[in-house]
């Protein structure tokens, strides 16, 4: 979670241009860096200031910041979660009569919009953390649009992010205002340590992570591209024992998740195995060195077996650059790249959108429950993208 800390954020910089974006036009783009106070300044000032009449809802791609930022802004207000500020995630919710702000994730959102495609007492729908171009929060900018056009002109969109694409958002939102707020990341170190032919991550990572530990101060957050890697390096560290090793991964429950996030105990430090999932919205309490493996695992889809399997990566630039701020987020860091700089540089600026790789079965039939017949119409919509990239799904083109 991006937490403001006691000094101004950079976001408070541009926040009555945004509030009066907000009252005036239907549509916003807010690009911030990371540490701006996007996530949790903004929001926070729209409850504040009553912005907007109706409920607002702010769609997570991930449960952990969906329920940590809810939490957070709820103890700026000196309240309970679930009263003014609330979330909803898959299988929990704490929300009531008097929750001003939604903190959904992206699944919940599409439910809310098949349910009640009017979203009636909503006047208000934030999208974060869009750069990373999942298939649920495209699909629910897509339909939100479409209500926007056909039911509710007075419905406001905010889409926002550190590392979106401005033009392309601007080609589909030509009328939105568009607001630029500068990150507060402290000066970051850098250092290049790509893996020779004959080594192996996770000894490679184990190295580096102990030499970092005796020769930097501050805990360590280190990105590994799946569970399975996090756990054999837990078993191959042998740190000294005032250092806590703490994993963090979507599939641990609450309390680990926590544990990883919260500040160290006083005269120990941490490390923090984490997959992607504490690339944005999260700040970790104390982190001042990031090790980044540059890999991710994801989701593809082969439409010549219908398997979907998951495939390592490597990752975008734009992930790079988020994955280094978490070391500058409350003062001077480092980042130790397992990668070269010429490595990076070849990398897209950006992410794929899931859309591209992932079995669209199951946003066809959310199309056919809205009402859409022809999948190909709303692809080439919402991506300009030509038909041809999505030949490998013409199956579900003419659904109906």
């Amino acid at each position: 979670m991006s937490q403001a800390p006691s000094h101004t954020l950079p976001i408070e910089s541009v926040i009555d241009d945004l509030l009066d974006a907000i009252r005036s036009c239907h549509q916003t783009i807010l690009k911030a860096e990371p540490g701006a106070g996007k996530s949790t300044f903004f929001p926070l000032q729209l409850v504040k200031r009553e912005a907007v009449q109706g409920r607002i809802v702010m769609l997570e791609p991930r449960r952990l910041a969906a329920r940590n930022i809810a939490t957070y802004l709820s103890k700026q207000l000196g309240e309970p979660v679930g009263q003014r500020v609330g979330y909803r995630v898959k299988g929990e919710s704490k929300v009531s009569e008097q929750t001003k702000l939604e903190i959904v994730t992206e699944g919940i959102l599409t439910r809310m919009i098949q349910s009640d495609p009017e979203l009636t007492g909503i006047d208000a729908i934030i999208f974060d953390e869009f750069h990373e171009r999942s298939i649920h929060a495209d699909m629910g900018l897509a339909l939100c649009l479409e209500i926007q056009e056909a039911f509710r002109d007075d419905l406001k969109l905010v889409v926002m992010s550190a590392t979106l694409d401005q033009e392309a958002l601007q080609s589909l939102m030509p009328d939105a205002k568009y607001i630029e707020s500068q990150g507060r990341s402290f000066p970051i170190d850098y250092s290049y340590k790509p893996l020779a032919v004959n080594d192996r991550l996770v000894p490679k990572m184990a190295e580096t992570i102990r030499q970092l530990m005796s020769t930097q101060s501050g805990s360590l957050l280190a990105f590994l591209p799946g569970t399975g890697a996090i756990r054999q390096l837990e078993e191959q560290l042998n740190l000294p024992s005032d250092i806590d090793v703490c994993p963090l991964y979507g599939q641990l429950d609450y309390a680990q998740q926590q544990k990883a996030i919260a500040p160290a105990d006083k005269g120990r430090r941490k490390v923090v195995l984490a997959t992607n999932i504490a690339e944005t919205s999260l700040t970790i309490e104390g982190i001042r060195i990031v090790v980044d493996s540059g890999l991710e695992r994801i989701a593809k889809f082969d439409p010549k077996t219908g398997i979907t399997k998951l495939e390592q990566v490597r990752i975008a630039q734009s992930s790079a650059h988020q994955r280094a701020g978490r070391a500058g987020r409350i003062e001077a860091g480092f980042c130790c790249r397992l990668y070269s700089e010429q490595q990076l540089n070849q990398q897209p600026k950006v992410p794929s959108a899931e859309i591209l790789h992932t079995d669209l079965s199951s946003l066809a039939m959310e199309l056919i429950n809205w009402g859409s017949k022809i999948l190909q119409g709303f692809v080439g919509w919402i991506y300009r993208l030509k038909p041809p990239s999505l030949k490998r799904n013409h199956f579900l083109f003419n659904c109906s």
